[in-house]
Parts: C-alpha cells; sequence; structure tokens
C-alpha cells in the first residue's frame, strides 16, 4: 500500500467516525424536532442531556478530515472548497448556530421565550447541517465538477442540486436520525425507551430503502461512481453492510438494547466504507485521483509518522470521555422532574 492510498484510508476513516460520532449529534436535534407524543419533552430531554457532555468532542473527527486534506491532498482542499464553498459554508454556518442555539437552551431559563426559540434553531440547524454535508458527499461522487488542475471550471453551483446529491443529502439525514434513536434505546427504560426503539427501527427501514433507490439514482446522475458498483469488492461491502443492517434491525425489533448501538454503528460505518470504495480512486469522481491530488511523498509520509503519536493522546482521551458520560441511565420521570 502506497503512503497516498494510506492517507486516503485516514481521510475515509475520519467521514467514517464523523458519520457514528457526529451524526448521533445530529440525529439528536432531529429527533427533538420530531418528537411527539405524551413523552415529547421527555423525549427532548434526554436527547439533550445525552448528547450535551460530547457535542462539540464530536466534531474532532471533522477537523482529522479537513486537516488530512489541507496536508496530505492539498489540490483535493483547493478544489473542492472552491467549488462546493456554498454548501460548506451553509454546513459551517448550521454548526455554529446549533451551537449557540445549544447553548442558550442549556443554560436559559427553560420555559422562557429564547429557550423555545433556543430550541427550534438547534433542531433546524441539525436537519439542514447533515443534509448539507450529504449535498457535498453526492457533489464529490457525482462526476459534474470540472476541473483543469487546480483550478475549477464549472461553477459554484455545480454537482451539488443534482438528483443524486439530493438523495446522499437524504442518506445523510437518515444516518443521523438512526444512529440517535438507536444509541439512545440502552440509555432509556419503559415508555421512553419504547419511543426510541420505533423510531430507530422506522429510520432503519427508510434507510435501507433510501440506499437502494440511491444505487438507480447514481447510475442515471453519477456514472462513473455507478460504474464502480459492480466491483466485487463494493459487492461484498455493500453485502456485509446489508447483513449488518438486518442485524441491527432484528435486535432493535427483539429489544436486544445493548446490541442495538454497535450494530447501528457498524451498519454506518458499511455504508460510507462502501462509498469508499466505489470512489476509489477518485477524491474528486472524474476530476482529481488521490495520487493526482497528493502532496510531495516526505510530506505524506511525515503526516502518517505523526498520526499516530497524536492518536495516544486523542484515543483514551476520547474513550475515557465517553465511557464516563454513557453509563447513565436516562428515566423519564426523573428528567422531567
Amino acid at each position: 500500500m502506497s503512503p497516498e492510498l494510506a492517507a486516503a484510508g485516514v481521510a475515509l476513516a475520519a467521514v467514517m467516525m464523523y458519520a457514528m460520532f457526529g451524526g448521533a449529534d445530529f440525529g439528536g436535534g432531529i429527533w427533538s424536532l420530531l418528537a411527539w407524543g405524551p413523552r415529547k419533552q421527555e423525549q427532548r430531554l434526554a436527547l439533550e442531556k445525552a448528547i450535551g457532555p460530547v457535542w462539540e468532542t464530536n466534531h474532532v473527527w471533522l477537523i482529522l478530515l479537513v486537516v488530512t486534506l489541507f496536508v496530505v491532498f492539498p489540490t483535493a482542499y483547493a478544489v473542492i472548497f472552491e467549488a462546493l464553498y456554498v454548501p460548506l459554508f451553509i454546513a459551517l454556518v448550521g454548526i455554529v448556530a446549533r451551537g449557540a442555539a445549544f447553548a442558550f437552551r442549556h443554560y436559559g431559563q427553560r420555559e422562557s421565550r429564547l429557550a423555545r426559540q433556543s430550541l427550534q434553531w438547534f433542531s433546524w440547524a441539525s436537519v439542514l447541517t447533515p443534509f448539507t454535508f450529504g449535498l457535498v458527499i453526492g457533489a464529490v461522487t457525482g462526476g459534474h465538477i470540472e476541473v483543469d488542475g487546480s483550478r475549477v471550471l464549472s461553477g459554484p453551483f455545480a454537482g451539488w442540486l443534482g438528483p443524486f446529491a439530493l438523495m446522499c443529502g437524504l442518506i445523510g439525514l437518515l444516518i443521523c436520525a438512526f444512529l440517535a434513536a438507536a444509541y439512545m434505546v440502552p440509555r432509556t427504560e419503559g415508555a421512553l425507551q419504547e419511543d426510541f426503539r420505533r423510531r430507530a427501527i422506522a429510520a432503519s427501514l427508510a434507510l435501507g430503502a433510501a440506499t437502494t433507490v440511491a444505487i438507480p439514482v447514481a447510475a442515471a446522475d453519477a456514472e462513473v461512481f455507478a460504474g464502480h458498483l459492480d466491483d466485487a469488492r463494493v459487492v461484498a461491502a455493500m453485502a456485509v453492510t446489508a447483513m449488518l443492517g438486518l442485524a441491527a434491525l432484528w435486535a432493535l425489533w427483539t429489544r436486544r438494547a445493548r446490541l442495538a448501538p454497535p450494530l447501528a454503528a457498524a451498519t454506518v460505518a458499511g455504508v460510507v466504507g462502501a462509498w469508499g470504495l466505489a470512489q476509489h480512486p477518485y477524491l474528486l469522481a472524474n476530476a482529481l485521483t488521490y495520487k493526482e491530488a497528493a502532496a510531495e511523498r516526505i510530506t505524506v509520509v511525515s503526516f502518517l509518522v505523526a498520526l499516530p503519536i497524536g492518536s495516544l493522546i486523542l484515543v483514551p482521551s476520547l474513550w475515557l470521555l465517553y465511557w464516563t458520560f454513557s453509563r447513565e441511565t436516562l428515566r423519564g420521570e426523573e428528567i422531567a422532574h
């Protein structure tokens, strides 16, 4: 394996981790917006309490992705951020608005007008951001962005408003909704747990349908990407992902609460992994491969040497954070009072 391919694998792993951890945070906002029934207030408070200690931390994976592109694949960084600055700016606004709204709601008077408006901002920003990130994924996959070296020839709206990009935006939303609900199942009890279990099942079925429909949409609107879907490695990855998705659905249906989160996370990792294999060797479909976009070999190797050194600090810190704040069971009555 070349250093450039290894670095591309790091970028894919960063996308995968951000989807599994950051995606659940965005999903919390989605379910806050869609909370209904006699326990809707308890649902919102449980989600807020679950994501409160970790929601900022999960952006570390987005930072890792951006740093990897900036250092190892500077041409891809320049091209993608120039061609897609509109959706990326919207996503950035969504992240900032979401964080500010969450802080206002958390520290403000619970029944105040500010708190109610902050909840709306937090929820809608949680919908907007992953949908926009999905548009970006669809744009770099669709093959509609034209470049000449590091110069973008197509306009600022190329690629991210097409059918395949919109489908990727929808899949991004469903991934977040699926993960958040599945992660909340073992964190809750009783009727509140049943609320999240039903939402996880619904999101799982919707995600399976959307990823299936995405294949013919790709054939019509992302031909280069679709042409890689019959590769043996991609077919194997999609088959494994489908089995993981069925296993997650089985765990939710049979109320095996502890199994639901890891199976849901593995399913999402499979979706991202299959996408990455089908995208190979492109960072920007039909325009820029990872070899063409890579920096000098010494830079790539230095990055790969520095990465595990930084991981010695980052990984144990994250493990301690997640372990500390994921052990508490959130009971609806206690949350509401």
